[in-house]
């Protein structure tokens, strides 16, 4: 039976993986893949990883000593992924690019909704019997336009909640949805006409910090911007400022820049040293959750279904449908090499 080590494992992922144990043999660790602890691979098949563990190239390097040939994501995004070392390293890398669209455009709406609504400062209130209804004001959604930053899966649900809200929808995606009717435009003018800007597209070297002091001073005044996909899609300094100064009205996060070290683990009765992020959490009109958007019990599931199956391709030497491949990401369009192949990247 293949052994394969599953990192920065939770008990959830236990639970979801737990019914394919028969046939693989899965040992969890609750550590974070790292160069520090890589070491822990030694002996296994294959690795299972999440998105704040580190495949760079000391990492990637070390696996191919370990006789290690298969990497599989149990997530979408790969921006932490040196591709490039996976290839020369010959590496074998899948993802799981759909687990649940819903799940992560439904979480970008409850911030919404929150934060309109204000429901995270009258449920403080409220456990204290305050019931008065001062500071609590928010506005209609309905004909307000809502700037949606990429129409993949999860952006395509995100826009059809928000349509059912009644609201006026402008999209931005370098390669839009072909006859989707979609109301595409540029991204300056998302930002100057929104009232909400919601992120669902992937960390790239290109649109690293898109949202920046340049791109905030373009936005309307109270602008509300929520982030469910990665936190580099931000300059976290400067939307700390554009908050300070009231030019942004309020910020939904479920996703931070240095989030790597903190999400996914208890630090109440620690000392945060991100000052940023301390003082993100500290302010009424910001909610960060713990890139908790994916998760519910049919996502994991997804997750857990997709993983087994990137693994058996992998196993069986066949063609693998989810493999991410180093020279169809430096193409124009990357998304069209996996159409067109039939054989294994090498």
């Amino acid at each position: 039976m293949k052994k394969i080590a599953v990192f920065d494992a939770k008990k959830y992922d236990q639970k979801s993986f737990s019914q394919y144990e028969g046939k693989y043999q899965f040992t969890y660790f609750k550590d974070r893949l790292s160069s520090k602890t890589v070491k822990l691979a030694q002996g296994f098949d294959a690795v299972i990883c999440f998105v704040n563990d580190e495949l760079n190239d000391e990492v990637l390097t070390k696996l191919k000593q370990f006789n290690i040939h298969g990497v599989f994501l149990r997530c979408a995004g790969y921006n932490n992924v040196d591709l490039k070392s996976a290839y020369t390293n010959k590496i074998h890398v899948a993802r799981v690019p759909a687990y649940s669209p819903y799940a992560v455009a439904e979480h970008a709406f409850a911030l919404i909704l929150s934060l309109n609504r204000h429901i995270h400062k009258a449920y403080i209130r409220s456990r204290d019997f305050n019931f008065n209804l001062e500071s609590l004001t928010g506005f209609d959604l309905y004909n307000k336009t809502i700037g949606v930053v990429g129409t993949g899966k999860i952006g395509r649900v995100f826009i059809d909640i928000a349509k059912g809200f009644g609201m006026k929808v402008l999209c931005y995606d370098p390669y839009p949805a072909k006859d989707s009717g979609y109301d595409y435009t540029t991204l300056e003018e998302i930002y100057r006409q929104s009232e909400i800007i919601s992120l669902h597209c992937p960390l790239t070297p290109e649109n690293h910090h898109m949202i920046n002091q340049k791109a905030i001073e373009q936005m309307k005044d109270g602008v509300m911007i929520i982030n469910t996909s990665r936190g580099g899609l931000i300059d976290s300094k400067a939307l700390l400022e554009g908050l300070k100064e009231k030019k942004i009205g309020a910020v939904g996060l479920d996703v931070y820049e240095e989030e790597a070290n903190l999400f996914f683990h208890d630090n109440s009765a620690k000392i945060i040293d991100d000052d940023i992020l301390a003082l993100l959490i500290s302010m009424p009109n910001v909610i960060v959750t713990s890139h908790q958007a994916f998760l519910t019990i049919e996502a994991l599931d997804n997750i857990a279904e997709t993983t087994i199956n990137n693994l058996d391709e992998f196993f069986a030497g066949t063609f693998m449908h989810n493999e991410l491949c180093y020279h169809c990401q430096q193409s124009d369009n990357p998304e069209q090499c996996y159409k067109l192949k039939t054989k294994r990247c090498f």
